[in-house]
């Protein structure tokens, strides 16, 4: 009887220290953080269409595309996909014929790793300067738009870090390809 007491408090110390004051704690540290934690939106003449730091779906092929998801760009279920390089449906390379057939000016080389593997979190926002140029000609064709005016977009929106590799991120690329005229 005494050990199952002992257990009982045991359980409920932590219950308490799990359930309640950790998660006060990190609320109150996230009231110090950039927009008290709750995200950096971006937003379009007044209406929040996005975040900048989670990952959206464009598959309209008059918008740069992002990295490929594993859970479907659905930030409540943040996750990879589990899939090494052994794995059967990897080596079938389904992504990269997929993003051939919408790209016949490229060769399999030339496809950046980031247009055709998923993340980690599967809802990164970002993908690779080369990532982008390589979607150009098929963006100005869609959009019957000069190929430098487009390319010269993306080049203005690569953001060079201090640390790690540049990045492009993709719902402020296409935000201001809908205002490019």
């Amino acid at each position: 009887m005494k050990n199952i007491f002992s257990l009982f408090k045991l359980t409920l110390l932590t219950v308490i220290l799990f359930a309640v004051i950790y998660p006060l704690a990190i609320y109150g540290i996230a009231q110090f953080a950039p927009n008290q934690g709750k995200g950096e939106t971006i937003s379009v003449n007044g209406k929040v269409v996005g975040y900048q730091k989670i990952g959206q779906k464009f598959d309209k092929s008059n918008y740069f595309w992002g990295r490929p998801s594993a859970v479907d760009y659905n930030a409540a279920g943040s996750a990879g996909s589990n899939k090494g390089p052994s794995n059967a449906e990897y080596l079938a390379q389904k992504r990269v014929d997929t993003f051939l057939i919408v790209h016949p000016y490229l060769k399999k080389a030339e496809i950046p790793a980031d247009m055709v593997t998923a993340s980690g979190s599967g809802l990164d926002p970002n993908i690779s300067p080369q990532g982008a140029l390589i979607q150009v000609k098929r963006i100005a064709k869609e959009r019957k738009l000069d190929e430098a005016k487009v390319k010269t977009l993306v080049e203005s929106k690569i953001n060079t870090a201090v640390v790690g590799p540049e990045t492009v991120n993709v719902l402020e690329l296409n935000i201001a390809l809908d205002q490019l005229k």
